[in-house]
């Protein structure tokens, strides 16, 4: 059942739910058809290790990114798993939905997602009875929170040998100082978007006792300095126009500033009549963006103090290709058209997609090469680990836009059909 369900995904018609599927690809199945992706008694865990191998064999490398986001599939009722009020990102507003926390592997503008975990909310984690009929396993039920939800997913890409030369997540995630500190725990490179109103210390801040006016004498070190805000500490910088990459009309540009900063993420003290304020932490680059529109937008990001202002510009904007695989995923293979109701039907669903997704790149990527020994590498920074016991491998042409399955792919998973 599994040919044919990727079959199903990849084929022609517009709704890839299990009906509609098994109508056009496995006629008078349509009950295997649903036990497969629904009750059948099946460990997903070594497809979805299978899936990241392939992916690391097509992508995989210290110029490849790891992209960390999420995506909302518009849900209505209250009994499909996971369902509930929330922020839908593609909807711009609160919606009734399930969010699915993706991690996408990519290089250059190729995407292939690696990784779709439900995040639960807490009207979900707070009712076993709910979770017992929507069949969440015991390890999924604790509260989690999407970027506890990202990391777990992290380590389980890591431990099947995916590469990749940075972490990159917008400001959702980039928010956690918890977060951060998790990723430059693994010893990985990261740029993350975070808040205009981010607190950050100047560079060369030093920790002091302060000088007791009366009573005992200070017993704790504060800053000689006070944090401000992201916003606040990159106004007076200098701002360049850099362009990233080239879009489908013309050069992608904006003006940028960078500036080496301590974040304010240490632990918290009481600071003078300031209250309570976060120490400094981790020295990072704050970057920030001022598009044509006005919109104006922050980052952190821990690459090396030497890096370019181009060179962070390009890792922070490598991210916009994860919206371009939702997309895909959505409108061409259906991704938020599952129908079921349980957590083991939605995730077999999601991965099914993914593996369909992996194939359909792995097929264009062969075409867009045609032939040649060695396609054109974009340009990237080799900014993270490598492991020395797997090769780099020669670097991907751009991605092609993806449109409805070539003849001669359908005639070959024609071969899988049932007469």
């Amino acid at each position: 059942m599994c040919p044919l369900y990727v079959a199903g995904l990849i084929g022609p018609g517009e709704r890839k739910s299990v009906g509609p599927m098994a109508e056009r690809v496995a006629p008078g199945h349509y009950d295997r058809l649903h036990h497969f992706v629904s009750d059948g008694l099946w460990d997903e865990a070594p497809l979805e290790r299978e899936l990241a191998i392939q992916a690391d064999r097509l992508l995989g490398g210290a110029d490849a990114f790891l992209v960390i986001d999420d995506t909302a599939l518009p849900k209505k009722g209250t009994n499909s798993v996971g369902v509930a009020p929330q922020y839908a990102s593609a909807l711009g507003k609160t919606a009734n939905c399930q969010t699915l926390v993706s991690l996408t592997l990519a290089r250059g503008e190729v995407p292939v997602m690696v990784g779709l975990r439900l995040f639960l909310p807490e009207s979900w984690t707070a009712d076993p009875a709910r979770l017992d009929r929507a069949g969440v396993p015991a390890d999924h039920r604790a509260a989690r929170s999407k970027p506890e939800v990202a990391l777990a997913e992290l380590d389980r890409l890591i431990g099947a040998g995916v590469r990749f030369g940075a972490v990159l997540a917008d400001a959702g995630y980039g928010m956690s100082a918890e977060f951060r500190q998790a990723l430059s725990a693994r010893r990985l490179a990261w740029a993350v978007g975070v808040p205009g109103r981010q607190k950050v210390y100047p560079r060369d801040v030093e920790l002091v006792f302060p000088v007791a006016g009366r009573g005992r004498p200070r017993k704790r070190h504060v800053p000689d300095a006070l944090s401000l805000g992201a916003e606040t500490m990159l106004a007076n910088e200098k701002w360049r126009v850099v362009a990233w990459r080239k879009g489908t009309k013309d050069l992608l540009k904006a003006r940028f500033a960078a500036l080496r900063v301590r974040v304010a993420d240490g632990p918290p003290q009481r600071i003078g009549d300031k209250g309570m304020q976060h120490l400094p932490g981790e020295e990072v680059w704050l970057v920030g963006e001022r598009r044509l529109s006005g919109e104006q937008k922050y980052y952190f990001t821990n690459l090396p103090a030497d890096a370019d202002l181009k060179t962070l510009a390009a890792t922070i904007k490598a991210r916009w290709v994860c919206e371009q695989a939702h997309q895909q995923l959505k409108e061409e293979l259906g991704l938020d058209h599952f129908e079921g109701r349980s957590w083991q039907g939605l995730h077999r669903h999601a991965l099914m997609t993914m593996i369909a997704y992996a194939f359909l790149q792995h097929r264009r990527l062969a075409a867009a090469a045609g032939g040649k020994k060695n396609p054109a590498r974009p340009a990237s920074a080799d900014v993270a680990r490598r492991p020395k016991s797997r090769p780099r491998r020669p670097g991907a042409p751009p991605a092609i836009a993806m449109s409805a399955l070539p003849q001669a792919h359908r005639r070959q998973l024609q071969m899988i059909l049932p007469k």
